[in-house]
């Protein structure tokens, strides 16, 4: 058989594999975590690692027993949750609409992209004590310093596909006297949405990250929080718990923005690796 039907056939039926069984990868995904876990609760139970600094996974896991169990958890939970959920929508959705008018426009870009060059390179706790001062302690300096942390990826990330879009097919929507909505509505955007689905993932991560810096200061609620009241109250079981809650969320939401990404892109014919 010659090379080119070997390689043929094994790319395909790695390919089959990994449609047939799209659990194995969910698995392996866990055997790091879980042994990484094991190897930390043994360390701990032989004194090898002192409990007073990183304590036992089973005792962070006894410490979310006990939140949950007294309500706790879930209002810290809740509240982050909604934080985040308003502050990425609004960040992206500005960012959306300037990534393309700022695309569209060179006029538009040679004005913004200087002063947008500048701001993405403040750091986020940077921004805390002007918002503070501007606009109190409520829930409003939290949401727009998430909006903040989620604009700069979606701009971004939307602005170089639409850049990177062939210029045959926009040639062929002016041949058709396209409109500038229309342009952008059955051209451009399509084209960017590879884009802009990777803008909004790395925009829902800086979203959690910024959440934790407006969490830190004047909050009562949520999960960063939860971390400051930890480390106030020197319990690190409290802090890695807040810690792993971060990371399961952070998880649990870019899973269900790749999910949607898969049906949005599912004309795409990608690449999706070999199983060695």
């Amino acid at each position: 058989m010659p090379a080119s039907s070997l390689l043929g056939a094994r790319v395909g039926s790695d390919a089959a594999l990994i449609v047939r069984r799209p659990w194995l990868g969910h698995w392996r995904g866990l055997v790091l975590p879980l042994a990484v876990l094991v190897l930390l609760e043994a360390l701990v139970r032989l004194d090898w690692i002192p409990a007073h600094q990183l304590p036992a996974p089973s005792q962070v896991g006894q410490t979310l027993w006990w939140l949950a169990v007294g309500g706790e958890l879930w209002g810290h939970i809740g509240v982050s949750l909604a934080r985040v959920a308003a502050g990425f929508a609004i960040g992206a959705a500005l960012a959306v609409l300037i990534g393309v008018w700022v695309g569209l426009s060179r006029r538009a870009e040679s004005y913004l992209e200087p002063t947008f060059q500048a701001l993405r390179a403040i750091p986020s706790l940077a921004w805390v004590p002007l918002l503070l001062l501007w606009l109190g302690i409520d829930e409003t300096p939290k949401v727009v310093l998430i909006a903040l942390g989620a604009f700069f990826p979606v701009y971004l990330a939307l602005l170089a596909g639409i850049r990177n879009v062939d210029r045959k097919l926009v040639e062929v929507g002016r041949l058709h006297r396209l409109s500038g909505v229309e342009l952008t509505r059955r051209i451009l955007l399509p084209a960017a949405l590879p884009s802009l689905f990777t803008g909004l993932r790395g925009a829902l991560s800086l979203s959690w990250m910024f959440l934790v810096a407006a969490e830190l200061i004047a909050a009562t609620q949520g999960l960063g929080y939860l971390l400051s009241d930890g480390r106030e109250t020197s319990r690190p079981d409290l802090v890695i718990a807040a810690i792993l809650l971060l990371a399961v969320l952070g998880k649990l939401s870019d899973g269900l923005l790749k999910r949607l990404e898969t049906r949005a892109l599912h004309w795409r014919d990608s690449f999706v690796g070999g199983e060695g």
